[in-house]
């Protein structure tokens, strides 16, 4: 907001009379004087106050007005008579010192609400005209102080108004006034210019202000007050009217849609839990775990299945889904299309079938909502139906695969000893005799003769060691020794020759031990799979899963939808929110351009 001055310092207003000469002078002068004489002639002279004048000038001041508090405001000047010859005493009106501190003081000029702008403004007015002001503040204070409008718009290119001519000749006493910027323009006579001179031989006509500065200044500020309040009203009647279009209407049409227009409908509620057989723990660290985390995977299961397309679909072929809300009876936001699509279905059946699921306690939650208390028990009955018939396909189809597991483990195992066995049948029928005992038979008897054979070594040994030995016992001793020999010979030989192509005999009885040792390691495999089986069948019959409901679906009374006040209240929330956030961001996007 720019304000003028409200008051000037020095400012004078002097009525010169003038003798006929000074007439004639004023009127070759000043042509203004002759074309305009119901106008009185006016103006200021600025001075610069030295250290030594202040004090003078402020009590002059001071009994000035003194003196105007004694005496009347003359209205009206007289003409002096022709014949005098010297000037006659002037009348001055000057502004009171308290009237010119509390228009140079700081505070008031902070209390008149002056933006950036205008302050920015008047310090680069202050530094044009070459003052040191401390602030902003100070610069308004320092140019008032010299009589420049700080906020006019051609101070920005002409800071001082040039003088018309003829004026700057004379200035009555005191510093000269401030240098004036002509800049080429022609002055404008309809506006009063700073800094003026007086010319004292001017007739002084009378003034037709019949106002005091008090008076003046006191009419100015209850302008400016009613400009304020207008602005206030107008700006106050702008933000009604935004809050009216963009809040408040659309705050009524909500209620009036859900206190009126909105269908009633009904929930019904139902909780149900997915427990599994006693000692389902199973075995491991799924034993240390309690029931309701054990069954967390098949009750989320059953979430998803039940908020799916599936039970959507199956539900609109049992019981007419489709139908019920697409009745003329329904409100045209909350009905359905006729012709929707499967996914449109799906949305508005999300939107009416609320399952959710506690996985501290197990429970699973569901809230069905119909256009008819009837309709939604029927639909969360047959939604508890669907859930059970699901948990019952789960558990089977774990049990199926468990029990198919581990009887093709058993059927593999039996039938791995039965070819071990039938192998070492074929080779038992093979060669008739067991060479396992033929051999053993042939390795008794080489262990015999080798006995023998060494114990006649030692003999021929000790009868060699005789000077003179027997010669019959020697022969007799080595012979023995001989036949021994080539006895050893023969067996060994008939353990290691093949008989009919089949092989040595230990070769067909190492045969039979690795027929015997795969028949072994069959019946272990046979026994490992029966324990296996009798695991699973164990298991399976633990892994049964079944549905309780603690809370069984039950018709309601009343309507539960829609919370008309909660969601009048909420819409108001909403596009109070909206229209805060989007006037936020305009007042910062204008504020960062016009800065």
């Amino acid at each position: 907001m720019t304000t003028k001055p409200k008051a000037r310092k020095f400012r004078i207003r002097r009525t010169t009379p003038a003798d006929g000469a000074g007439m004639a002078s004023a009127a070759g002068s000043s042509p203004d004087a002759t074309t305009k004489p119901s106008q009185p002639v006016t103006a200021t002279t600025l001075t610069r106050p030295t250290a030594s004048s202040r004090p003078a000038n402020q009590a002059a001041t001071a009994s000035n007005a003194t003196h105007q508090a004694r005496q009347p405001e003359p209205r009206a000047t007289q003409q002096p008579a022709p014949e005098q010859a010297g000037p006659a005493p002037r009348s001055t009106d000057i502004a009171s010192a308290r009237e010119t501190r509390a228009e140079t003081n700081i505070d008031s000029i902070r209390r008149e609400g002056l933006t950036g702008r205008q302050l920015r403004m008047a310090r680069r007015v202050a530094q044009k005209h070459g003052l040191a002001p401390i602030s902003d503040f100070d610069a308004v204070r320092q140019l008032r102080l010299r009589g420049i409008d700080p906020f006019q718009r051609a101070n920005m290119l002409e800071l001082v108004v040039p003088t018309e001519a003829g004026q700057g000749g004379g200035h009555d006493g005191g510093d000269p006034p401030l240098p004036v910027d002509t800049g080429g323009n022609p002055p404008d006579p309809g506006r009063v210019q700073l800094p003026q001179t007086v010319q004292l031989g001017k007739a002084g006509l009378p003034s037709t202000d019949t106002m005091s500065p008090a008076e003046r200044r006191a009419a100015e500020i209850t302008e400016i007050q009613r400009d304020i309040a207008r602005r206030r009203r107008r700006k106050l009647f702008l933000l009604f009217s935004r809050l009216s279009a963009f809040v408040f209407v659309p705050t009524i049409i909500a209620g009036w849609y859900y206190f009126v227009l909105a269908t009633p409908m009904y929930a019904t509620h139902t909780e149900f839990l997915i427990l599994q057989a006693d000692g389902g723990g199973g075995g491991g660290m799924r034993g240390l775990l309690p029931s309701n985390y054990a069954t967390s995977q098949d009750s989320i299961a059953v979430q998803s299945y039940l908020q799916s397309k599936d039970a959507m679909l199956r539900l609109d072929a049992e019981y007419g889904y489709r139908a019920h809300f697409s009745a003329s009876s329904i409100d045209p936001i909350q009905r359905l299309d006729p012709d929707a699509s499967n996914e449109a279905m799906h949305k508005l059946y999300k939107k009416n079938v609320k399952i959710g699921y506690d996985p501290t306690e197990g429970v699973v939650r569901m809230e069905v909502v119909a256009a008819n208390p009837e309709v939604a028990f029927n639909y969360a009955s047959l939604l508890v139906k669907f859930a059970e018939e699901r948990v019952d396909e789960l558990s089977r189809q774990k049990r199926e695969d468990s029990m198919r597991l581990a009887d093709e483990r058993l059927e593999e195992a039996k039938a791995e000893r039965r070819a071990a066995q039938e192998a070492l049948i074929r080779l038992q029928e093979t060669e008739g005799v067991d060479p396992a005992e033929q051999l053993a038979v042939l390795r008794q008897q080489i262990a015999g003769y080798e006995a023998e054979l060494l114990e006649k070594k030692l003999h021929l040994a000790a009868l060699l060691d005789n000077p003179r030995p027997n010669r019959a016992k020697v022969d007799g001793t080595q012979g023995d020794v001989r036949r021994l020999t080539a006895l050893l010979e023969t067996l060994n030989a008939k353990m290691t020759e093949e008989s009919n192509g089949q092989g040595s005999l230990a070769a067909r009885a190492a045969k039979i031990a690795i027929a015997q040792a795969d028949l072994q390691s069959a019946d272990l495999f046979l026994q490992s799979a029966l324990e296996a089986a009798k695991a699973a069948e164990a298991e399976a019959s633990k892994q049964v899963r079944y549905l309780t409901v603690p809370v069984q679906p039950i018709a309601a009374q009343e309507p539960s939808y829609p919370r008309a006040f909660e969601n009048t209240v909420l819409a108001f929330l909403i596009f109070a929110g909206i229209y805060l956030m989007i006037s936020l961001t305009s007042s910062i996007l204008r504020e960062q351009v016009s800065s």
